[in-house]
């Protein structure tokens, strides 16, 4: 097709404000409104908010999630290399900004070791993360990372971005995150507590039984696919609901200080807080690492390496743990890996939703600057509507749970409104190095 046949085509499309795509001639696209990079932020916000509930369903049905992340990172991986390949590599190249497979001969490195090292810490978050939901609960987990990730990583970004965003909006946001992440903690102690007094007022017979013979046939015999179980024969919340499901979960959590699951969510929060700064940096170049005349990173080379280093971290870590488990989860071995196919394709359905929102989120943030694309840590509250509509959490607990989590959640939601009216819009000519 020429591009006189091209110029045809593209008289007949209305106006793609936000792509570069129809213009003298077919470039790479990339999105550069505002609107564009909202419309990105909010899939990425359903993708990103949802494969934690995949995870943690298959760690309450009895998967390994040593088992589960493996299969995980495998499509994680595979969603970055679609990406490249397909919008990284449309129509031809400029001298600023080169297409995928160009920019991979270029003298870059310095670019790509910042996205390779917010890879890796995106790995260790993710993997923290996971552990996580079964101490303190998808919800919880997943307000508190993403609260620390705006404290920490928005305001770097807010700098690194040359101030694009509205400190006098950007900055009450991050204060209304950072209430939060209080009231996270207060929840998850409040939820604690709760569980605790049911277990307590629980009969001894049925302490000292569990579970009632018949019940272990059921639990015995679920349907890992499916997930069906005795405990869904059991109201949510209740004593014998808990107790059920500790009977079959892979992370055993009765017993456990409150203080692992919290330690584990502040770090995978602390690692999530880097990786968006260092993805950032990595095609940007704001710190000038790069030599002159060599372009910046463009967002599908850089999520390119970025999931490189992530996917190579997870599969030594995971390998190992499987070998070497914590938190007294069973051993287990690549051969029990393989031949545990109970799972496997939300396991892999959770990698690819991982990956296409973290795309879609560099993407929206490489437009609206990357301070205000961390408006999608408003993925918690798609968390928090699978936690309690798939797994009943904090179903039949305290008032004064419910108020935590209710002021929790009203927070969080004005932060995010307060983060997403703060967005600027970076310019697009500053792509490459004078």
């Amino acid at each position: 097709m020429d591009s006189k046949e091209f110029s045809g085509i593209c008289s007949l499309v209305p106006s793609l404000s936000e792509s570069s795509l129809c213009t003298t001639g077919l470039k790479m696209y990339l999105v550069e409104s505002k609107g564009g990079a909202i419309g990105c932020m909010f899939l990425a916000l359903f993708f990103l908010g949802t494969w934690p509930a995949l995870l943690t369903m298959l760690e309450r049905r009895g998967r390994l999630p040593q088992h589960t992340y493996l299969d995980y990172s495998i499509t994680n991986f595979f969603a970055a290399l679609l990406i490249a390949f397909t919008f990284g590599e449309i129509g031809k190249g400029k001298p600023d900004e080169p297409n995928f497979l160009a920019q991979l001969a270029q003298d870059n490195w310095p670019s790509v070791l910042f996205a390779m090292g917010g890879g890796v810490v995106l790995s260790l978050g993710n993997l923290s993360s996971q552990y996580a939901f079964a101490f303190v609960g998808l919800s919880v987990t997943e307000v508190i990372t993403a609260s620390i990730t705006v404290v920490i990583g928005t305001t770097v970004n807010y700098f690194l971005d040359d101030k694009i965003n509205k400190a006098e909006i950007l900055f009450p946001g991050v204060g209304c995150f950072l209430i939060a992440v209080f009231l996270g903690s207060a929840v998850h102690s409040s939820n604690a507590s709760d569980n605790k007094a049911k277990l307590n007022n629980y009969s001894n017979d049925y302490k000292e039984a569990a579970i009632s013979s018949k019940e272990r046939d059921l639990v015995k015999s679920k349907d890992l696919e499916r997930g069906s179980s005795s405990a869904d024969n059991v109201e949510a919340g209740t004593a014998v609901f808990l107790i059920e499901l500790e009977e079959r979960r892979a992370i055993k959590v009765f017993g456990k200080s409150t203080l692992i699951g919290l330690s584990l969510t502040f770090s995978a929060g602390l690692c999530f807080s880097m990786f968006s700064p260092a993805f950032n940096l990595a095609t940007n170049d704001q710190w000038h690492t790069l030599e002159k005349g060599i372009p910046h990173l463009t967002v599908y080379t850089a999520f390119f390496y970025f999931s490189i280093s992530c996917f190579v971290i997870a599969i030594i870590l995971n390998i190992t743990f499987l070998y070497h488990p914590v938190l007294n989860l069973p051993k287990s071995s690549l051969k029990a890996y393989l031949a545990d196919s109970d799972g496997r394709m939300w396991a892999l359905l959770a990698g690819l939703l991982c990956g296409f929102g973290n795309g879609l989120q560099f993407m929206g943030g490489q437009a609206a600057g990357y301070a205000a694309a961390d408006a999608v840590q408003a993925l918690p509250l798609v968390s928090t509507f699978w936690g309690v509509v798939l797994f009943g959490e904090y179903r039949r607990s305290s008032r004064r749970t419910y108020a935590l989590l209710g002021s929790m959640l009203f927070m969080f939601i004005v932060a995010v409104g307060v983060l997403m009216a703060s967005s600027g819009h970076r310019s697009s000519s500053h792509t490459a190095k004078e």
